[in-house]
């Protein structure tokens, strides 16, 4: 299983059981608008990344996108195993 899919089922743990002190469940508090901007944010700092800050700088932003994403996924109760059914029909598997 990909390190993604442990992710995603830590991030839906934590929508079902929030912890205080958890920024995932605060993200969750703060509702999807909240979780919008994140990933819009992070968006732009994986762009700024690329256009001069590094390979480091690239992953660690490529990360912080990945994870946003996942948390508007469970926000809406969508997850990673429908993304990935999509691109694999887009590719005709």
């Amino acid at each position: 299983m990909s390190f993604l899919y442990t992710l995603q089922s830590i991030i839906q743990d934590r929508r079902a059981n929030p912890r205080p002190g958890s920024y995932t469940a605060g993200l969750f508090a703060a509702g999807e608008d909240e979780i919008v901007k994140k990933v819009g944010e992070e968006a732009v700092e994986v762009i700024l990344a690329v256009k001069g800050q590094g390979d480091e700088r690239i992953i660690s932003e490529t990360a912080d996108l990945l994870y946003h994403t996942l948390v508007l996924l469970a926000q809406r109760g969508l997850t990673l195993e429908q993304v990935e059914a999509e691109l694999e029909r887009r590719h005709g598997k």
